[in-house]
């Protein structure tokens, strides 16, 4: 079956010589795209060009820049890495074979050609290559799936810890998204606001352990409940463990670190300053500042400017004071995240 010419796979033919370019497209022309480059230059310049082709037919010998160099930089370059590369060349000295393979090719065709074993290599090894590209696409596609399935379990997590004194759980959405737009205005890097975007939904995880008579309770808290209170982040660190996963590491670190206060007056621990990680300071401006502009049973929601005035006057004291200009720079933004999840969408 002769497939359109689209789905055909392509093929670069390297060789400094016309004629044994074209012999080498004569027969491959038929089952496959032909791409040729006289110089390894122009190879390089082709192979790392969309589309890209699915296989490099190379000769060793050529001026300028040989065939083990063109390879050399084919397999240096992430764009062009994977491309399966055959030599074609009339040195068939063991050594040579073995610097070529050394080098990344999978192959090598001796000169004078045999049409039957080009198509046979090449055939055999575009089925390998079409095989492992799909082998990789199904592994990224199961990896992305445990990805998006262990995010949503710790997303959930979070909202169940919320539910405990926030029937809609809407808090660990919007702070979280809150969190993430202070990362990312800090341009760490975009990895790393995405992590504390997807960790800090953990950060209230250790209410889960706060008997619902104190958790709820609609008056002031006494000495004795608001100590019992405190204990919630150590519980949210001990819930959420110790792992190698770069994700639960900042999770941990976040449920330990967001009631910390920059003057050193926080809790659990009484970090000071810089002593308070990052993510913890981040967390603890957007963890507040939802709560202050959102209402409860015990207290009504305070406008947006109201909050900020008290976010303002305690930058220094309870906030990490580089970060609240940052805040302010962000409100735009945060105004989109309340009305996407505001609590009363009537």
């Amino acid at each position: 079956m002769i497939n359109p010419l689209q789905d055909k796979a392509t093929v670069l033919v390297v060789d400094d010589t016309p004629e044994n370019i074209d012999v080498l497209s004569g027969i491959l022309r038929v089952d496959y795209k032909v791409k040729a480059a006289l110089s390894g230059e122009k190879a390089l310049r082709i192979a790392a060009s969309d589309p890209r082709p699915d296989m490099v037919l190379l000769d060793v010998m050529m001026p300028n820049m040989d065939g083990y160099e063109v390879c050399r930089r084919l397999k240096a370059n992430p764009a062009t890495t994977q491309i399966p590369v055959i030599f074609v060349t009339a040195k068939i000295e063991v050594e040579d074979e073995r610097r070529g393979l050394e080098l990344g090719a999978v192959d090598y065709i001796t000169k004078p050609i045999s049409p039957p074993i080009v198509e046979l290599r090449v055939r055999t090894q575009l089925a390998l290559y079409d095989q492992r590209r799909e082998l990789e696409r199904m592994v990224r596609l199961r990896t992305e799936e445990l990805s998006a399935t262990r995010l949503e379990i710790i997303r959930r997590l979070g909202r169940a810890a919320e539910f405990k004194d926030n029937e809609t759980g809407l808090h660990v959405i919007r702070m979280s998204h809150y969190a993430r737009l202070m990362a990312a205005s800090l341009h760490i890097s975009d990895d790393w606001a995405d992590l504390v975007f997807n960790a800090s939904p953990m950060h209230d995880i250790g209410k889960i352990g706060i008997p619902d008579r104190i958790l709820l309770k609609p008056g002031v808290l006494n000495e004795e409940e608001r100590r019992v209170i405190r204990t919630h982040p150590q519980m949210g660190a001990d819930i959420i463990g110790d792992h190698d996963a770069e994700l639960l590491k900042l999770a941990k670190e976040i449920a330990l670190t967001h009631h910390e206060k920059w003057d050193g007056s926080g809790y659990p621990r009484g970090l000071k300053g810089g002593e308070i990680p990052l993510s913890g300071r981040i967390t603890a401006i957007a963890d507040v500042f939802d709560a202050l502009t959102v209402a409860r049973p015990y207290k009504k929601a305070w406008s947006v400017e109201k909050a900020m005035a008290i976010i303002d006057q305690e930058a220094g004291t309870h906030f990490d004071p580089e970060l609240v200009p940052g805040f302010h720079k962000i409100l735009p933004e945060v105004f989109e995240i309340m009305k996407n999840y505001t609590e009363n969408p009537e």
